[in-house]
């Protein structure tokens, strides 16, 4: 992640500096209002291309050793070309044309206006430094948001696992209840053809006994009685 952020701050950085490169020239050009335009517009520029340095530094905390060594080398070698660019600027002496100076103290209104571009890149950089911090912010956010849709992808085939896993379960169940109760209508067939049986037993053994009986009475009747 890290060298794929360096790379993405260098093409910043790039661009910054092709447009502050013609700012000096220009400023050469250039008088009254059109020279603090330009100054204004190279104070801004100059303060986001230090601020992407200094994001570029702190991304080489965490970027591999050899990408790391290649990368220092040009953030120095950047910083050198925007001092160089700065000291341009400067001899120009941009936004402070003749009908802007003073007779005298003209040292002085230079040292204001220095103090006034250090104040105006100071708060820019707070800026970017503000920017640079809410995209590693929504960056952690967009992580911790993958991870967690993540986990919660596996809890979800986790549970559709088990769920298949308790549908087997049932099948089989219902499969045993179905086998179960074929078993008890063949038990219950069982039990009333052995229910028929046992009557007509009972029946037969009653006719049986009757029948003894009637033979019995007709021999004592034929003994005793005639």
């Amino acid at each position: 992640m890290s060298s794929e952020e360096l790379e993405k701050l260098q093409e910043v950085y790039s661009s910054l500096y092709e447009e502050l490169r013609l700012m000096p020239r220009g400023a050469l050009r250039s008088q009254g209002e059109e020279k603090k335009r330009l100054q204004r517009a190279f104070d801004e520029r100059h303060g986001e291309a230090e601020e992407v340095l200094q994001s570029m530094d702190a991304e080489l905390r965490t970027a591999p050793a050899a990408y790391k060594n290649a990368m220092s080398t040009k953030v120095r070698l950047h910083r050198r070309d925007l001092g160089k660019l700065q000291r341009e600027m400067a001899s120009s002496d941009l936004g402070l044309g003749p009908a802007a100076r003073p007779a005298d103290g003209g040292h002085q209104g230079i040292y204001s206006a220095q103090n006034q571009q250090s104040t105006y890149q100071q708060s820019q950089r707070s800026l970017l430094l503000q920017g640079h911090e809410s995209l590693a912010s929504a960056s952690q956010s967009i992580e911790r948001s993958q991870r967690i849709a993540t986990e919660t992808d596996q809890i979800g085939a986790d549970i559709i696992e088990e769920l298949g896993g308790q549908r087997e379960q049932l099948d089989h169940a219902r499969t045993r209840l179905e086998n179960t109760g074929e078993h008890l209508s063949r038990s219950r067939k069982i039990l009333r053809a052995m229910s028929r049986r046992l009557m007509t037993n009972k029946l037969l053994l009653a006719i049986i006994i009757l029948m003894e009986l009637a033979v019995l009475g007709a021999v004592v009747y034929l003994k005793f009685f005639r």
